[in-house]
């Protein structure tokens, strides 16, 4: 057990990315908290573990999320201070979205920072989210009245990389119609990334559980963060928007929800199926897991901000709240052409299969005359 796996919010993509890990490396250990009051677990994590952790001299490295605070870990267990430690960054509190910026609470995202500096390796899973983090670093101590600290961008920045946050896509080709299912094999094989092997057949058992676990999550995977107010926030931004679509909606007689999870139609044939019927209504759904989405046969509609750019094609991005409607307006006229539309993006490079490896050299121990 060389590698110390820490998840101080172990739900959703922080548990699956843990999971991945554990599944890679066959010598490891997981400590773990469950996914709720996300706060708390901020604030008072790191002396929990301190805890209940045992000592071992076979520990090499510590791998853990942001949401642990690493500096009071490492100050109350010398022993770990002392290992590799690596952080990784699922989201940064000196920019998450908060309804007034008063609001802020300062030690979140103070935390953070403190972490980044005893961290030996800090690990993001985007440009934009290191860059927004590293950026906003001075703005942020300013809050300070005074005798602030200097320099802390340019300490940190040296010690961090991007590297993806992981799928393990399963197969749903089953979900899928002809031409789709050819083309997600040629995204997943291009570019020497390996790839998943997908056939038309039925999958496994266990295969089958995960592609459903999958479509699961494209409905209700935000709920994990609802402490966090992550889909309150992304729908305080859209409100306008829905005012819009509402009013088309009855002026174009056409059928279509977006962003309320009452009114959300989720039914995996229908959405999926490729059905050319131009009786049968566009369905709309808020995912939250885009990467997941797409891979399903999902046509995304992002906002031309935020990490989305990086992600995504430029024509899959709108810029105004009626940019988003006129698309809508049209897609809901004429289904057929999302249905038989094909990803012009990439979803390789945001596989597991793809990203293992990146995963597996960031965990190589490295012999320190300290153990």
């Amino acid at each position: 057990m060389s590698t110390l796996l820490i998840e101080a919010f172990y739900g959703g993509s922080h548990r699956q990315l843990v999971e991945l890990l554990q599944e890679e490396l066959e010598d490891c250990v997981l400590y773990t908290l469950p996914a709720k009051k996300w706060h708390w677990r901020a604030r008072t994590s790191a002396l929990y573990f301190s805890q209940s952790i045992p000592t071992s001299e076979h520990y090499r490295i510590l791998f853990t999320s942001s949401v642990l605070n690493l500096t009071e870990l490492a100050a109350l267990r010398p022993d770990l201070g002392k290992l590799k430690k690596i952080l990784y960054f699922h989201e940064n509190q000196l920019v998450y979205p908060v309804k007034k910026y008063q609001e802020r609470d300062f030690q979140y995202g103070y935390n953070q920072i403190l972490s980044c500096l005893v961290a030996d390796v800090i690990v993001f899973n985007s440009v934009f989210n290191m860059e927004s983090f590293l950026t906003s670093i001075g703005k942020f101590m300013k809050l300070i009245p005074d005798h602030r600290p200097k320099n802390l961008e340019s300490i940190i920045r040296p010690k961090c990389q991007v590297i993806y946050f992981p799928i393990k896509f399963p197969d749903v080709s089953r979900f899928m119609p002809k031409h789709k299912i050819a083309h997600l094999k040629k995204m997943l094989s291009g570019n020497g990334y390996g790839g998943t092997s997908l056939s038309p057949m039925l999958p496994t058992q266990a295969e089958g559980r995960d592609a459903e676990n999958v479509l699961e999550n494209l409905k209700s995977e935000y709920d994990v963060h609802s402490g966090l107010d992550t889909a309150q926030e992304n729908l305080n931004n859209s409100s306008r928007q829905q005012s819009d679509l509402k009013n088309s909606s009855s002026s174009n007689n056409s059928s279509f929800h977006l962003g309320n999870e009452e009114n959300i139609t989720f039914d995996p044939c229908n959405l999926l199926c490729g059905v050319d019927d131009q009786q049968k209504p566009l369905h709309i759904i808020w995912p939250h897991r885009w990467l997941e989405a797409v891979y399903c046969g999902c046509y995304p509609l992002c906002p031309k901000d935020l990490v989305y750019p990086e992600i995504f094609p430029a024509e899959y991005l709108y810029s105004t709240p009626e940019q988003l409607s006129k698309r809508l307006q049209n897609f809901c006229k004429r289904p057929d052409i999302i249905r038989k539309h094909l990803y012009k993006g990439e979803v390789a490079p945001f596989s597991w299969a793809a990203l293992h490896g990146k995963f597996r050299s960031l965990l190589t121990a490295e012999p320190r005359e300290d153990l």
